[in-house]
């Protein structure tokens, strides 16, 4: 048994020196590449397209998503040699706006906790932030409806899209007596953990705090209080996992936005995003559709949202799957814009990856 151990070993230690370096060479090609681009280091249409092929030749074990995992650090750490990105989201640290970052950009980029939404989208367009990650709706709680509003007035552009499991866990200080009298979290996780908490904290109070990661804070100062917030807050906090997945829908997912000064080239495999308004006439939100169907592009959401111009008036954020330069999409866009009252493509980027 020894000797057969030994064999596997040898071999490992083998293999792991030609992956050194295979990925050196690869991180070789991606420097010369980043100095012909004239400084433009993300595309994330190209960082799209590696990682589809990667999942659809993986031969296994390993599952698709784990291989796409690792190569998304490769190239993370690839593009760091040439630019480090800097990401703004919203903090602080240890938030699941964090998690969606790095699971977009990896642990090379440089994440930036900003306190709000709204700083998200002031620092990329202010040029402090190359990039911008925003949660824009969840399986459960539905809308966030401050992204929603801040796309609608921003110059910037929806570039890529991340769509993160949220996990819920319910945290308390260690070794904290009794039951806790009161739980922090945001509004959005109490949304996503309402049918759990009546049933296993009744009558316990629950305070909105401005994010998951604050709410870990408070309950780490506070013995008599717990928070609902993912695990980088109990790691970044030091806090004891009271429960764990306590969100009440098991596939419950939280979809962010990557908003930038430019959005994506075709992929091959995209969406298109867009905000547009009916004018005001009978069957008017009808006839502002039917140019989708007539050229055969797929709606995959339809979100209405007050307009705030007018007392009763609304805007529907659509999105379309297709990038805004396919065939068939170009055309449908033209004759939205002909029928529209007001029509804003918000961006054309890859659909989500991993």
């Amino acid at each position: 048994m020894a000797d057969e151990l030994q064999k596997h070993r040898a071999s490992i230690d083998a293999i792991d020196d030609e992956v050194l370096k295979l990925v050196n060479r690869r991180a070789e090609h991606a420097q010369a590449i980043g100095a012909l681009k004239n400084g433009v280091v993300f595309r994330p249409e190209r960082e799209a397209q590696v990682l589809r092929r990667i999942k659809e030749n993986n031969p296994g074990p390993l599952s698709g998503e784990t291989v796409a995992r690792l190569f998304r650090e490769i190239m993370s750490a690839c593009l760091a040699l040439e630019k480090p990105l800097s990401v703004a989201f919203l903090g602080p640290q240890g938030t699941f706006s964090q998690a969606a970052a790095v699971k977009h950009f990896g642990h090379a980029a440089n994440t930036q906790s900003c306190a709000s939404i709204d700083e998200v989208f002031r620092a990329v367009e202010a040029g402090n932030a190359d990039y911008g990650v925003v949660p824009v709706e969840n399986s459960t709680g539905g809308a966030v409806g401050t992204t929603l509003d801040l796309l609608l007035a921003t110059p910037l552009k929806v570039c890529g899209e991340v769509d993160l499991r949220v996990h819920q866990f319910l945290l308390r200080k260690a070794g904290a007596p009794g039951k806790p009298l009161k739980v922090y979290s945001h509004a959005q996780s109490f949304a996503q953990c309402h049918e759990w908490l009546n049933q296993n904290l009744p009558g316990v109070e629950r305070i909105v705090t401005v994010s998951n990661t604050e709410a870990a804070r408070l309950a780490a100062e506070d013995e008599m209080a717990a928070a609902i917030a993912g695990e980088m807050a109990a790691e970044h906090y030091g806090l004891e996992q009271l429960a764990q997945n306590i969100e009440d829908k098991p596939n419950n997912t939280t979809r962010f936005l990557v908003i930038a000064t430019h959005d994506a080239a075709p992929s091959g495999k995209d969406k298109t995003s867009l905000v547009l308004a009916a004018k005001n006439s009978p069957g008017a939100v009808y006839e502002l559709l039917a140019p989708l169907a007539r050229h055969g592009v797929s709606m995959s959401k339809l979100e209405s949202r007050p307009s705030r111009t007018g007392l009763w008036e609304y805007v529907f954020f659509v999105d379309v799957e297709g990038h805004r330069e396919d065939a068939q999409v170009v055309p449908a866009l033209s004759e939205l814009a002909d029928k529209a009252a007001f029509l804003k493509i918000l961006g054309s980027y890859p659909i989500a990856v991993l």
